[in-house]
């Protein structure tokens, strides 16, 4: 049996969410993901900085498999 591969966060966002992340919306070609931003402080400086800088245009809308996660049953 082969070793156990861990699943990168890109294809688990797909795989869950239905969000991808790796295909560009517009043509389709491969993207490639250069960064990843984790520090509150700098994501919410860079969110501000471009909700300042966006023309008034439509938000994206959620892609058509986006869904919540599955309810948590009881076992007792």
């Amino acid at each position: 049996m082969p070793p156990h591969v861990a699943m990168n966060w890109a294809r688990r966002l797909k795989r869950v969410f239905g969000v991808e992340i790796e295909a560009c919306a517009r043509c389709g070609g491969k993207l490639q993901i250069i960064a990843s931003i984790e520090e509150p402080e700098l994501i919410a400086k860079i969110l501000s900085h471009l909700q300042r800088a966006a023309p008034d245009q439509h938000q994206p809308e959620l892609p058509l498999g986006a869904r919540a996660p599955p309810p948590q049953a009881r076992l007792l």
